[in-house]
């Protein structure tokens, strides 16, 4: 699928009243619980950024954990759903930008990426987002990351989905914990993995399933 193809598509699904189910989905709320347990697991985070913010739904659980919160999306739809959403809290930051070319010369101590990465036209895309992310993520910094499978992206049409980008992200970063999320539905399944840049961590690797 093409980049302009994934832009129409985030437009046809922004356009309708909560895309994706985000608010009314067991599924959806089991990984934005789970999300929300790993993003914690570090204690508050002073400096957080959120990739992708859809609607708002998991910014408005992230916000009350973080000092300071930017929000980077490439759809000026979801920036303003979002933040509408969110409107009672004042530290939030509000980016219109592709992450490739989201730049700041700001530290990260919290990354949140989940559901997509696999809009990039292919995995080389993919691979310079996820150095883009990792330089801007503080020396012990958490990144969480989440993404339904390879095979159900690529059957959507998407180049790579979560074992791909997994693979990527361990080139630079240390997996420390990992979670299986699905249901009995085929499009109901994903990964979410918390990372860790290395800088003194004493945390050690904890697979789960």
């Amino acid at each position: 699928m093409t980049l302009d193809a994934n832009h129409q598509l985030l437009e046809r699904e922004l356009a309708v009243d909560d895309p994706w189910r985000l608010d009314n989905s067991s599924f959806e709320q089991e990984r934005y619980a789970l999300m929300l347990q790993m993003s914690r697991c570090s204690g508050d985070a002073g400096f957080a950024l959120e990739v992708g913010c859809a609607a708002g739904a998991f910014t408005e659980m992230l916000a009350p954990l973080c000092e300071r919160l930017t929000v980077v999306d490439v759809m000026p739809q979801a920036i303003e759903r979002a933040r509408l959403r969110t409107r009672k809290w004042s530290h939030i930051n509000w980016v219109t930008c592709d992450i490739q070319r989201f730049s700041t010369t700001e530290q990260f101590d919290l990354i949140v990426v989940a559901e997509v990465l696999y809009y990039l036209k292919d995995v080389g895309e993919m691979h310079a987002a996820i150095r883009n992310l990792v330089s801007m993520l503080a020396p012990r910094g958490t990144l969480i990351f989440g993404s339904a499978r390879d095979q159900l992206c690529q059957r959507w049409g998407h180049a790579a989905g979560a074992e791909t980008v997994i693979a990527l992200f361990v080139e630079s970063l240390s997996e420390i914990e990992r979670r299986h999320c699905r249901t009995g539905s085929a499009n109901e399944d994903c990964l979410i993995v918390r990372f860790r840049k290395p800088g003194g961590s004493s945390e050690q690797p904890n697979f789960g399933h």
